[in-house]
Order: C-alpha cells, then structure tokens, then sequence
C-alpha cells in the first residue's frame, strides 16, 4: 500500500458539548493518511488512477462545517467513513483531528484524536427454513447491500438442504455472502442481528426452525472470541452447507486458525466418518 498525506487542514465547525461550542463553532484542524494503491499512476502519470487530495480536503472542510457532533472522536469516524465510501481507491484511513482551544482549566497545545477505518472482507452464512425462504434471503440480502458501509456484496446460488442436529424440522435454504465492509467485527454482528430481528428470527430451539439466520463466518483473517462472537464460526468446518457455498464464493479462502483452503477442508469434510450429510 502506498499512502498520502494530508496534514494540518484548517476547518471551522460547530462540534462539542458545550452550547457555546455548538453556537459559535471554533477552528478544527485535521490530518488524514490516505492508504491506497497508486502503482498504475506512478507507471502512467494519469491522474484518474490516484486520489485527488483537493476533492479529500473539500470533502474534509464540508463535513467538518455540515455536520454536528459532541465528540471530536465522533467526527473523526464520520470523517474516515465519508472518504472511505466516496474515495473508491482509498483502503484504509487514518483521521486525527486536532481541538487548539479546548475549554479545558489547564494550558495546553491541543486536544487530538485519531481514528482508523478501513475495508475488511468478511463472509456470511444465511439460512431459512420457515415462510418464504428464498423471499426472505433476498431481503436480507438487499438490506446488507443497500448500506453504504458494505459494497461488493454477493450472494450465492441457494440451495435446498436437510436440517443439521435438530431434524425435526423442514428443510433449509441455505447460501454465503462475501462482502467487504468498513464495520468493526461487533458493529457488523449488531446489524446483523437487527436484520434478523426485523425479519421476526426466533430463537427457541437450539439449531431450531428461523425465518432468518445470518452468521459471520470470516472476517479478513482475525481470530476472536468473546461472549458475544467467535471468529472464524467454530461450526463452519462441521457443516457442508457453510462450505460448499463458501467454495462457490472463493474456493481459495484460507481458514485462519487450520490454514487450510476451504475447498480443501469441504473434501476433508465428505470423506471424514463423522460427517453429517445435509446437501445432496
């Protein structure tokens, strides 16, 4: 990745807890860290293969003038966010924003904040078994397409499926998404659920009947594990209808805790003696 700088941008805004603040506004001075790949321009010298950091900086002086924030932390996400989306070539931003005059009762320089945000890949698997499954998917699939912090969002064939663990109960429809996102892992699990909530998913029987199940499998290639999500799904090696979706997404994807191929892990999957078969 190559990178550009811009630093010291003078802004004027009207951010910050104070109403004084919100009335009269103050002076805002920003640096962004544009990550990008700018090989193709430095080979042909044409401008439409870089960024122009004159529109980054409008864009920079707009937002800061347009919008209000108590948070300078607030602002610095918004701002990484609006580059990021409207930037095509920009993968990755780092935005500091520094407060010269904070209403602060000790002297100091400033107040700064830095925030980063880039664009991550991550796979979803979807499935349904109650209503009209295939409808339902689709839903799904248009509302994880139309926010604008997800872009290249695809969705597989779907395919028909017998029920895993709990059989009884209709069969699934099943399939993946890839995505790149600029959502943190927790900020994509919540909306995530809140689709599956607006969709009325239920959640009464383990492995049970759901209008709707939207799991994160992957997430570039980060291991985590917490309470509330664990990374990459600890069942997604189990399940043929994980994996034969996922190798029609990208058969090379590698596991990050087997290092292996997921093509390769599904033909390990078919020929294991406790593999439990859902797809015909």
């Amino acid at each position: 990745m190559n990178e550009i700088l811009i630093k010291d941008l003078e802004c004027f805004g009207y951010h910050g807890v104070l109403e004084e603040e919100k009335r009269l506004g103050q002076k805002f001075i920003v640096s962004v860290s544009l990550k990008l790949d700018f090989i193709k321009a430095i080979e042909h010298d044409l401008c439409q293969d870089t960024v122009d950091y004159g529109a980054v900086s409008q864009c920079i002086v707009d937002e800061v003038a347009n919008t209000n924030f108590n948070l300078i932390e607030s602002l610095a996400d918004h701002l990484a966010k609006e580059i990021l989306i409207r930037f095509a070539l920009v993968e990755h931003v780092t935005v500091e924003i520094k407060k010269p005059w904070a209403p602060l009762k000790v002297h100091l320089d400033t107040v700064s904040v830095r925030v980063e945000r880039g664009w991550h890949s991550s796979y979803i698997g979807v499935g349904s078994n109650m209503g009209d499954s295939k409808s339902i998917i689709e839903d799904a699939f248009q509302r994880i397409t139309s926010l604008a912090y997800n872009k290249d969002v695809l969705l597989t064939n779907l395919i028909t499926t017998k029920p895993y663990g709990y059989k009884e109960q209709n069969d699934f429809v099943n399939g993946a998404i890839s995505l790149k996102t600029l959502l943190y892992p927790k900020e994509l699990l919540h909306f995530l659920q809140a689709i599956e909530l607006d969709l009325k998913r239920r959640r009464e029987i383990h492995w049970g009947p759901r209008t709707i199940d939207l799991d994160i499998l992957l997430y570039d290639n980060i291991v985590l594990q917490d309470e509330e999500l664990i990374i990459p799904h600890p069942e997604m090696c189990k399940r043929d209808f994980v994996l034969k979706p996922l190798c029609e997404l990208n058969p090379n994807i590698v596991h990050p805790l087997y290092h292996k191929r997921v093509c390769d892990l599904y033909q390990e999957l078919q020929t294991s003696n406790t593999y439990e078969k859902t797809v015909e």
